[in-house]
């Protein structure tokens, strides 16, 4: 269900779906009907530290998952009765569709007010509700659903998630090796020396997927 832009006389701010990239596809599709309602969703991954024994095993944070908003529209061309579906469901299915320059879909931006989200289409579901008498759609309901991109060079300017003073337990993760972990647990690929003395490992090209590592806490950028 969504609310009209303007109400009994009173002017609302206005929702538009907006196309960034590719920057010379650029587009704002505005919308007829604000959304009642969205919501937004996030998953962290967490993997188990196997240790017998425990009835429960421990619990150590891998990594974050992005932000995804949900939302259904609402769209209309009853007063005009043109084709919804030229008017504003093509232009919209745009974003879902994979980009030839970004050989991926367009990233796109959600705005109404304050709410600015910037993401992927990861689906868009289209149901056509009222008909023309000659078979013309003239209104559509859609299920939106975007997932949020950032960069990664906006990423690397978060203020660090890890805390090199406290000593942590890391889990390997198939395919990574001490100069990887090391650069993502102290930001510092050269540190890997320090993971292999405090966890007595002697050959660093063999740490088996699932070992659970000592992180050396580190005072004054050094452990």
């Amino acid at each position: 269900m969504s609310l009209p832009i303007n109400f009994l006389g009173r002017k609302f701010a206005e929702a538009t779906l907006e196309i960034l990239e590719p920057a010379e596809d650029k587009a704002i599709i505005p919308l007829q009907f604000n959304p009642a309602e969205y919501k937004l969703a996030k998953e962290n991954t967490f993997a188990e530290i196997p240790i017998p024994g425990l009835a429960s095993p421990p619990l150590q944070y891998v990594r974050g998952g992005a932000r995804v908003l949900t939302m259904d529209l609402l769209v209309d061309t009853s007063d005009e009765l043109k084709d919804v579906r030229t008017e504003y469901v093509e232009k919209i299915e745009k974003a879902v569709r994979k980009d030839a320059k970004l050989h991926a879909p367009p990233i796109i931006k959600f705005a109404w007010a304050k709410q600015v989200f910037k993401g992927v289409m990861t689906s868009l579901d289209v149901t056509y509700v009222l008909f023309h008498s000659n078979g013309t759609p003239l209104r559509a309901k859609l299920g939106v659903k975007l997932k949020e991109y950032r960069p990664v060079k906006i990423q690397l300017k978060d203020p660090p998630a890890q805390s090199p003073d406290v000593e942590k337990r890391y889990v390997v993760r198939t395919g990574e090796t001490l100069t990887s972990i090391s650069k993502g647990v102290f930001r510092d690929p050269a540190l890997w020396r320090e993971l292999a003395r405090a966890n007595g490992i002697t050959d660093p090209r063999v740490i088996p997927p699932g070992t659970v590592l000592t992180v050396p806490r580190l005072i004054g950028g050094a452990p």
